[in-house]
Order: C-alpha cells, then sequence, then structure tokens
C-alpha cells in the first residue's frame, strides 16, 4: 500500500479501481471508505427526480415565478471530504454566491468537490428495501 498523508488518507487503491470499473448501468459510491453499488433507478423514480427537479428549476434556478439564486443539478456526482466519499444524490443544490460557474473551464472535471446546501433522494420502495437490509 502506498504511504498517504496522514490527514487526507484517500480511499485504498482497490475501492478507487472497483469504482472506475462499475459498469455505466449500475451507480456508484463510495461511502466511509466502501464501495456501494445499485442498479440504475428505475422508470416510476426516474420521472419522479424528472418532474421534481423540473419543477425546482424554472423558479429556484432561473428565478421564473421563484426567488432564483441557486444552481440545481440533477445526479451530480460529488466527491466530498478528506478521502473522499463519492455520492451521486438524485438532485442538488448550491447557492448561487457559493457556486458562480456552475459550469466551470472546459477542463473542469465531471466531479463536483463543493458540497451542496441542499440534497434531495427520492426514495422508492426499491430504494427503501436495499436502504433497509
Amino acid at each position: 500500500m502506498s504511504a498517504q498523508h496522514p490527514l487526507l488518507p484517500g480511499n485504498a487503491p482497490e475501492v478507487e479501481a472497483a469504482f472506475q470499473a462499475v459498469p455505466e448501468e449500475m451507480v456508484a459510491e463510495i461511502l466511509d471508505g466502501e464501495l456501494h453499488t445499485f442498479p440504475r433507478p428505475g422508470r416510476p423514480h426516474t420521472r419522479t427526480t424528472s418532474l421534481l427537479g423540473a419543477s425546482l428549476t424554472g423558479p429556484f434556478d432561473r428565478g421564473r415565478g421563484g426567488p432564483g439564486g441557486w444552481v440545481i443539478l440533477g445526479e451530480p456526482e460529488l466527491h466530498l471530504g478528506p478521502r473522499p466519499d463519492k455520492v451521486v444524490p438524485d438532485l442538488a443544490g448550491w447557492r448561487r454566491e457559493r457556486m458562480p460557474d456552475a459550469l466551470g473551464p472546459d477542463d473542469a472535471p465531471a466531479h463536483y468537490d463543493l458540497a451542496p446546501d441542499w440534497v434531495c433522494e427520492v426514495i422508492s420502495p426499491a430504494h427503501r428495501a436495499r436502504r433497509s437490509r
């Protein structure tokens, strides 16, 4: 095992390799250094998440009939903390002043390392059964 900075332990190389190797039809997350995989959400879950995101984007992200001032993203990959944990919430939102350039430069990584101000997980029956094990 390679030497790692004591304050930034990082994930084990084999966990990172397994994370990168997860097929696209699966969702992969790393929590507390442990890889978790599950199938992509079913159609009802995806439809609910899409409708909720669409309902929030107009008033909160674009300021149409609402307060504006937010960046709302669907299924962003978040890398948070010193290891980092790698998670994919259904929806996430940041106050625009904390994320003025949501797109970033052309060479920006696909993930976000700034913790959102708000996250939403749509809990479907299959998701609930998976989490209660």
